[in-house]
Order: C-alpha cells, then structure tokens, then sequence
C-alpha cells in the first residue's frame, strides 16, 4: 500500500503526507529545535565544563540521537501511523501498548506547559516591541509578571492559538508550510544575534569560556547532562518523530533527512551558546561565570539585564525574543500534531474534531501551569507546582521509559533487518549502518536507564546535577 493510500483509522481515507524531504526536514528540524537549544543548551554548557560538555554533546547527538532519531521515523514510515497504532502494529500485547501510549501521551503533556513558556516568551516580545528595556530588565519584573495571574494565561492563551491555527490548516498547509518559513528565518536572526553578542566588548572571554575545556567544571555528570540534553533537545521519545515519519513519503531518505535534522539541531545550540554566553560575559565581567550557572532565570532575568545595559537593546531585545517565539512555535506545533495524530488514529476522529477535542485539554492543563505561580501557588505535586512537575514527570521519568520501549521495539520486533530495509527502501543509502546496529544493542538502553535514574534522584534532591 503506497503512503498516500495509507490511513491512520482504517476508513478508507488517505493519510496526510509531507510534500517531500525538504518538508520533513524543516519540520523535524522545527521540533527539535526550541527552548532546549536556545535557552537551556547555554547555561548547561557553561556549568559543565565548556568545550568537554559540547563535545560530549555532539558525540551524543551523532550516535545516540541519531539511532533515536532514525528509529522513531522507520516506526513511524514502515506503519504510516501514530504512536499507539505504531507500537500495536509489531504486536498487540500489554508492552506494546504501553509503548505505544507512554510516546502519545509525552506530548500531550508537554504542549501544555511549553506553551505556558511560550506565551512568556510572548510578553517579553511584546514588552519589548513597547520599549520597556528598562522595566524588563528590574530585579523583580519576572517574578512581578509570573505573579500575575491575569497577565500570564492571556499569553498562554495567545501563544495556544498561534499553535491551534496552524495545526487546523493540516500536515502540508499547516506543519510544513509554517516550518519552512519560521526555520531559515530563527536561523538568520540567530545569526544576527550571535554576531552581535560576540562583537561586544569583553566578549571575547565568553567565547573562550564557551570552546574551551574548563577542566574544573567537569564530573561525570558532565557526560550525564551531556547525553540527556541530546535526548531533551532533538524530540526524540516524545511520539513526534514517529507522527513525522508516518507523514514521510517512500522515496525519501530517511538517513539523508536524519543527518540534516541533526545539523540543524547543532547548528542553533552551537549558536545559541554564541548569542547568549558572550554578552554575558560582555555585561557580568568577572562574575559571568557564576551568573551563567544560575539556570532557567537566565533566559528571563540575566537577559534582559543585559540587554537594558547594551547598545541597541531593544532591537537586539526585539530579534533575541522573536527567535526565541519562533523556536518555541515550532516545537509546539509539533508536539500538538503529535497529540492530534493520536486522537485521529485511536479514536477516528476527522482533523477538525481531533484539533478541538485535544485543545480543549491543552487549554485545561496549560491553565493550571499558568495559574501555578500565582492563584494557585498553594498548590503542590510532590512539592512542586503544576508546570515543574508536569516537567518532571515528562522529561525526567516518562521521556527516557519512552525511549527504552522504542529501543526494545526495534530489537525485538522491528528488528535491525526491517530497519535496515525500511532505510534502504528505493535503493536509498545506510551509511551509518555500523554505528546504528553497536549503539542501539549495546549502548542505548544502559544510557538510557542511567539517565532515568541520575534524574529522579536529582529532582528529589539525592544528587546534584
């Protein structure tokens, strides 16, 4: 059965396809790059070790996030269905299942509290744009807006609608059409930032600090955070790259379209560290070190302190904060195709009805992050509000579970001849071929349950990462 006879419910209807690699690309690309390479990659980088964590990062990347990568879209092109169907296609048993659902209900998760994020993204944009470079940068103008209650859902609410239209308009004239214009445009204003950062003064040291070994930082944690950063920046165990493959037409190459996924992701971190570790280091001086290890404040705090003290800080303020929304955009397109893909397949409803049903969850989760710092502060998951546990329980505990279902998926009923002849499909190529088969048996699933665990003990304070 050719891809566009394929269905996701069997009724009779024609699956949604991508136009061919370049969209696939631009959408996988899309996904995999958002708040984890702009905003997250940085501050790691710099609190790990420097040139050791970006190494460690790329080694990563090339070998585990591109078995990961590569796995997920010959599940999702051999099956032409989303995750659960996916999963259920290779047997109908309790394990599949479970595989199956823990990849389709990650994203429905997510999308809700990374648009939160994006509609803080958002204000910042908008705040910008109004000229308040002065006001973002005080030293209580974040916590002043998140305490907000008001202010942060209408801008949840604005950035949930961006996500909701273009999932409206379908795989081809929504997902597609969108990431290959927000791609190559979050590219170029990265560039324009990057270029910007490092031409300040004193920002020679912030890219020493970046490309050079910083002995002193590194652990082995170094090479924890490393390979769950690739895990976290690329979507993979997330239930979208197995929903993009399914959309991937037969004659495309899916190692060809993996590798250039693959550059796109490190192209955006390695730029991101340039953007935002420079002009740190521009502003703070002698304490940029310190200042850069603080974490998920440096976005929305050390930035737009630094911007407020730079020349041309609100236009740099304006470009830095819109590639930052396309970034987020992006992702949370793809995490909501996922989500809809699911209640398409599973439940046979048409794109429309799909598109509702699930938003209407997304609005009730992402309201609760939104509310979480404010209206309903006194509220506690595990001693956490809504957004950081709905973070943890996705990233550090469903995510690495996800991705070792897919690894057992693939060894034990895929296996590694039925990807290789997926790959090889039309005489296409599997240069990588060596490298897929020792990492995916030997290494995957070790690394995997390392970071599993180093994360759990992290989140309830056992470890330090």
């Amino acid at each position: 059965m050719s891809s566009t006879e394929t269905t996701a419910v069997d009724k009779g209807e024609k699956r949604s396809n991508f136009t061919g690699r370049i969209g696939y690309v631009m959408a996988a690309a899309g996904s995999a790059i958002g708040l984890g390479n702009i905003w997250r990659f940085p501050y790691l980088a710099a609190k790990y070790g420097g040139a050791v964590f970006l190494i460690v990062y790329l080694i990563s990347v090339y070998t585990f996030g591109y078995v990961l990568i590569m796995s997920e879209t010959v599940i999702g092109r051999k099956t032409k269905k989303s995750p659960v169907s996916a999963f259920r296609h290779f047997g109908n048993t309790k394990a599949h299942s479970f595989g199956g659902w823990i990849n389709a209900i990650i994203p429905m998760l997510i999308a809700p509290y990374y648009s939160v994020i994006g509609g803080w993204v958002l204000y910042y944009l908008f705040s910008y744009i109004q000229g308040e470079v002065k006001e973002l940068g005080g030293d209580n103008a974040f916590t002043n807006f998140i305490s907000s209650g008001t202010s942060v859902e209408f801008w949840f609410l604005v950035f949930a609608v961006c996500t909701i239209a273009v999932i409206f308009f379908g795989v081809q004239n929504g997902v597609e059409r969108v990431s290959k214009v927000l791609l190559p445009l979050l590219v170029v204003l990265s560039v324009i930032v990057c270029i910007y950062s490092c031409t300040r003064p004193g920002a020679v040291e912030g890219i020493k600090y970046f490309f050079i070994p910083q002995m002193q930082n590194v652990s082995w944690m170094t090479f924890v955070t490393a390979i769950g950063q690739m895990f976290y920046s690329l979507s993979c165990a997330m239930g979208i790259l197995i929903t993009y493959g399914s959309y991937m037409k037969r004659d495309v190459s899916i190692e060809k379209s993996t590798t250039q996924v693959e550059f796109f992701d490190t192209l955006i971190a390695v730029l991101a560290g340039l953007m935002i570790i420079p002009a740190v280091f521009a502003f703070n001086g002698a304490d940029a070190a310190k200042t850069l290890k603080a974490g998920p404040s440096l976005m929305f705090i050390t930035m737009p302190k630094v911007f407020g003290n730079m020349g041309f800080g609100m236009a740099i303020g304006i470009v830095f904060f819109l590639l930052v929304f396309l970034a987020a955009l992006t992702s949370s397109i793809s995490l909501m195709e996922s989500a809809v893909s699911t209640f398409q397949d599973e439940l046979g409803m048409s794109r429309p009805i799909a598109t509702l049903t699930y938003s209407g969850i997304y609005i009730v989760l992402g309201t609760l992050s939104s509310l979480g710092f404010n209206v309903l502060g006194g509220v506690k998951l595990l001693g956490m509000d809504f957004l950081d546990f709905f973070d943890f329980i996705t990233n550090s505990v469903m995510m690495p579970i996800a991705a070792i279902a897919i690894c057992l998926l693939v060894l034990r009923s895929v296996t590694l001849k039925g990807v290789e002849d997926e790959v090889t499909y039309d005489g296409a190529p599997f240069k990588r071929k060596k490298v897929y088969n020792f990492v995916i048996k030997y290494l995957c699933i070790v690394f995997l349950v390392i970071i599993l665990v180093s994360s759990v003990l992290n989140a309830f304070g056992i470890i330090k990462m």
